[in-house]
């Protein structure tokens, strides 16, 4: 099941770069004076392009949910990240800009680092299902933290809109990768149980609202900010949840913990690489991308 697992996530992953670089571009030319509310939904819904971008984020979500229902979050949710990997040169080819050395260096190290880490982590599968009580520790925790990002969100404009509302998406995004395991066992046991389960209503909730927050977050701006924080988020999210709520662990004693830490800060430093320099905009140096100012 291992190897469908990984084949269904990187299939998962290729829709989705699809569906990220259509709705970025779509996103990007809303003006400020319709971000808000209604108006960027109007705006979007008219874009042929925004609604090839859905179609691809729709066929990415379904195959990930798949690879979901034969592997665990830990396997899944790290692979996702290879989206980058895919929409590099998906950006080359329809947005003018070529994918240079130093792209391509960053990832060989991010699939490198991704390898790695499944082969010496080994993660195991935990349970599909948790009790609610079970999720209300750590539910809580990213509760207040979504919480905060949108009070920060509502307040503040440019860079820190921006960056809250891809940490929101993140968290969204996290949450509704993990409910998706609960969904689709819940799915093996008829629609009347998938109706009657709370985690297809949260499921519901947080896909309605990742969705929007991801819109929110590409259209206000500094995507060097939003992609790596919203490509990094929902897989450590993910995987916090795994590990916490749904009994996942990874099979690791002694001195391989900290060469799974390596790979970790290594895979999250290159997909924070990656995503900036896919934010950057065509032509521009992505070295030269101007930094994160509060």
């Amino acid at each position: 099941m291992t190897g469908l697992a990984v084949a269904l996530a990187l299939l998962a992953a290729l829709l989705l770069a699809v569906g990220s670089v259509a709705q970025r571009r779509a996103a990007s030319g809303v003006p400020d004076d319709e971000a808000g509310g209604l108006g960027l939904l109007r705006r979007l819904v008219r874009s042929p392009t925004w609604w090839a971008g859905t179609v691809g984020d729709g066929g990415g979500f379904v195959v990930q949910a798949a690879a979901l229902g034969v592997g665990s979050l830990l396997l899944v949710q790290p692979l996702l990240v290879t989206t980058l990997l895919f929409a590099l040169p998906l950006e080359a080819a329809t947005g003018g800009r070529r994918v240079t050395a130093r792209d391509a260096g960053w990832a060989l190290v991010l699939a490198a680092a991704l390898a790695l880490f499944l082969v010496v982590g080994e993660p195991t599968a935990g349970e599909d299902r948790a009790p609610f009580a079970a999720w209300t520790p750590t539910g809580g925790v990213l509760v207040l933290v979504l919480v905060g990002c949108l009070v920060l969100a509502a307040r503040r404009r440019g860079r820190v809109r921006a960056a809250a509302l891809a940490v929101a998406t993140g968290i969204a995004y996290g949450v509704l990768a993990a409910l998706t395991k609960s969904v689709v066992d819940l799915l093996a046991d008829g629609i009347v149980p998938l109706l009657l389960g709370w985690e297809t209503w949260v499921l519901v909730a947080a896909a309605v609202g990742g969705t929007y927050l991801q819109q929110a977050a590409f259209q206000a701006g500094d995507l060097a900010i939003t992609l790596p924080a919203i490509t990094v988020g929902e897989p450590l999210v993910a995987a916090l949840l795994g590990l916490t709520v749904l009994g996942e662990r990874v099979r690791a004693d002694g001195a391989k913990w900290v060469l799974i830490g390596l790979l970790v800060a290594t895979a999250v430093l290159a997909t924070v690489v990656l995503a900036r320099s896919s934010a950057t905009a065509p032509g521009e140096d992505a070295v030269t991308a101007e930094p994160w100012k509060p």
